[in-house]
C-alpha cells in the first residue's frame, strides 16, 4: 500500500516522522509519505488535493492535537468518527445559523450525511483501538463562552480542530479510506498555555500513531476498500 500520513505541523508528528525516517519510510512493505499541509482547512484541502492528483494514496491518516469540549485529560487520544463545519455560517440575534440552516446546502448533499462528514470505514476506526467521537472544524479557535455552549448544545462534539473536516470532505469525495486521530492538548476556551498538556498530547499521539502504522502492515489496500 501507499499510505499518506498528514498533519498541520511537523511538530505534532515529529516522533512518528523520526520513526519513519529510521525505516526509510517503508513499513513492512508499505510505502509511507508524510505531508505537512499547514494550518487550517483551506491549506489542508489544497495540499491533500494536490497530493492526490499526483499520487493517489490507498489510505490517508491525519494526526494532530485538539481542544476538548468534555474535560478530557491532556494526552487522551481519540478517533474521529464524524466531523462538521463548526463555524461556516452566520451569527445572528445571538444564534448561529450554518449553511444548512441558511438553505445554502442540503443536509445530505454529497459528501454530507445529515450535515456531518462521516467516516464510513469502520475497519480503520476499529483498527485504531481508540474511542470514536464527534469533532468540529473551525477557522477560528473557539474562546467565546456563548459559542462554546452553542457548539455543545447543537453539535455535541468531543473535540475541535482546524483541519479535520477538510480531510473528511476530500477523502469522501475521492473515495479514499481515511482516519483522523486527535490527542487532547487543552480544554476549549483555555488560553493559558501553562495549563495545556501539549507535550503529553504529542507523546501519546505519536505512540498511538506508530502502533497504528505497524498494525496496518498486516493488511493490503483491498481490506479497507468499501
Amino acid at each position: 500500500m501507499y499510505l499518506l500520513l498528514t498533519a498541520a505541523t511537523a511538530a505534532e508528528i515529529r516522533p512518528a516522522i523520526d520513526f519513519l525516517e529510521k525505516n526509510e519510510f517503508i513499513i513492512h512493505p508499505h510505502e509511507v509519505e508524510v505531508l505537512i499541509t499547514g494550518v487550517g482547512a483551506i491549506a489542508t484541502t489544497y495540499s491533500l488535493t494536490y497530493n492526490i492528483n499526483n499520487h493517489k494514496p490507498d489510505i490517508i491518516i491525519q494526526a494532530g492535537i485538539a481542544g476538548s469540549f468534555s474535560g478530557a485529560e491532556p494526552g487522551k487520544t481519540l478517533a474521529i468518527a464524524q466531523d462538521a463545519l463548526g463555524d461556516t455560517g452566520v451569527w445572528e440575534n445571538d444564534h448561529f445559523k450554518n449553511i444548512f440552516d441558511l438553505n445554502l446546502a442540503d443536509d445530505n448533499q454529497e459528501p454530507f450525511t445529515n450535515r456531518w462528514l462521516i467516516n464510513p470505514n469502520q475497519r480503520l476506526l476499529e483498527l485504531s483501538g481508540l474511542e470514536q467521537v464527534r469533532a468540529i472544524t473551525v477557522n477560528e479557535i473557539t474562546t467565546d463562552t456563548k459559542r462554546i455552549e452553542w457548539y455543545k448544545k447543537k453539535l455535541s462534539p468531543a473535540v475541535e480542530s482546524m483541519e479535520g473536516a477538510a480531510l473528511h470532505y476530500v477523502c469522501l469525495r475521492e473515495n479514499i479510506p481515511f482516519l483522523q486521530i486527535r490527542s487532547i492538548s487543552n480544554e476549549i476556551g483555555e488560553r493559558d498555555k501553562k495549563k495545556w498538556g501539549l507535550s503529553e498530547a504529542i507523546t501519546t499521539l505519536n505512540e498511538k500513531l506508530i502502533l497504528l502504522l505497524n498494525e496496518l502492515a498486516q493488511y493490503n489496500e483491498n481490506y479497507f476498500r468499501i
